[in-house]
């Protein structure tokens, strides 16, 4: 038999979803599960949205321009420039989700034996699309005790050599719900400076700031025009996770016209989930206001209800709608099987994120998970109280 690719054997598997044969063996039983592992909004997707892909009458079904529709993206430039990113159409790419951004991002600044350095616990896809573009991650460990804040500059310099040529952030974070400060943020724009070297800032979850806390986005910095990457998604602002559609956005010329060979080599973007993308470009504010009020409702009722359990550690997030949680088990791995194969309170039972697999240095994270407050406030409770007994019963 011809043999599998070292690349296809190292890539490495999702720690959201490795999980989901338990999970469906699990609901085979008749188990409820509560799941806490998925960053799938529940929040209802903007009914233009919905409505501008019902009501169209397209006959034939075409490729789009590979940059996306020009009306999109023209729209994309002012919703951004309204959020103090002054961009325009053509220095944005519309992608397949923002996982197709960041591997764009990847193909047109790093070539196999690179290097990026990005502060752990990550996005756990971050290890996949290095591994596919065969470059190498250096991790830089931020810490729970203090919310999982940037860590020290000198930490990255230490870090860099001549095969650094980035520095990928996440923010709000996946999978630590922090927000960075503008006071960091500007400290990475001096690092970035100093060394030349590009900042890959993922901000899916710009909206998403809690307790009057503003985003701080790593384009709205004038003198890192040419250094700045910024990758974006309509999955969590919108609730249209399944729409696909992201972007790619930078000030480079360079950056960007490397990025559209890879954007032809795909051909285009799908084209009625950038009509729906388009149209909830239109929701108003009311939308995000709510939904904020919602979220910050979730999270203060999850972290109080995760601190009053014995022994759990938890990073209180500013924003997305995450937060690591530090049990007092050994491996989360082990835990989280167990909870989908063994344990049940009254039939139920919850699903967890082993938080290890958002680490790239081996055997950190192994007691915390990743929880996703994207549950209805009633079963975020009854998901906290399962926790508590769970770990009750596991430690006897």
């Amino acid at each position: 038999m011809p043999n599998i690719s070292n690349k296809g054997k190292n890539m490495p598997e999702s720690p959201i979803r490795k999980l989901v044969p338990y999970a469906e063996a699990a609901i085979k039983k008749g188990r409820i599960i509560y799941q806490l592992n998925i960053g799938q909004p529940d929040i209802k997707t903007p009914q233009a949205a919905l409505d501008a892909v019902k009501t169209n009458d397209i006959e034939v079904l075409s490729y789009s321009h590979s940059a996306g529709f020009e009306s999109y993206r023209t729209k994309l430039a002012a919703y951004y420039k309204r959020n103090d990113i002054p961009v325009n159409a053509d220095e944005i790419i519309v992608t397949t989700g923002g996982s197709e951004a960041l591997m764009f991002a990847m193909g047109s600044i790093t070539d196999p034996g690179d290097e990026v350095i990005i502060p752990e616990p990550f996005y756990a896809n971050y290890n996949g699309f290095a591994t596919a573009s065969g470059v190498n991650i250096v991790p830089i460990k931020s810490s729970i005790e203090n919310n999982f804040a940037l860590p020290p500059i000198s930490d990255f310099e230490a870090l860099i050599s001549d095969k650094t040529k980035a520095i990928i952030l996440c923010n709000p974070g996946n999978p630590t719900g922090y927000l960075y400060t503008k006071e960091e943020i500007e400290q990475l724009a001096e690092i970035a400076l100093k060394h030349d070297l590009f900042i890959v800032a993922d901000e899916v979850y710009r909206e998403f700031a809690y307790d009057g806390v503003k985003h701080h986005s790593i384009m709205s910095i004038p003198k890192l025009a040419q250094n700045a990457i910024m990758v974006d998604s309509v999955s969590k602002r919108y609730s249209m996770c399944g729409a696909r559609i992201g972007c790619l956005v930078s000030k480079n010329q360079e950056v960007m016209k490397t990025a559209m060979k890879f954007a032809q080599a795909r051909l285009s973007p799908p084209t009625f989930a950038q009509i729906a993308s388009e149209a909830a470009l239109d929701t108003p504010q009311e939308y995000f206001d709510e939904v904020i009020e919602e979220y910050t409702s979730r999270r203060n009722l999850l972290i109080e209800g995760l601190e009053k359990i014995e022994g759990v550690k938890v990073a209180k997030p500013k924003g997305a709608f995450y937060c690591i949680a530090e049990l007092p088990i050994e491996n989360a791995d082990v835990f989280a099987q167990w909870l989908l194969e063994e344990f049940e309170m009254n039939n139920e039972t919850i699903m967890v994120a082993p938080a290890a697999g958002f680490y790239s240095t081996p055997n950190t994270g192994l007691n915390q998970v990743r929880i996703a407050y994207v549950l209805k406030k009633e079963n975020l409770i009854r998901a906290i109280e399962i926790l508590g007994a769970a770990l009750k019963q596991y430690n006897k």
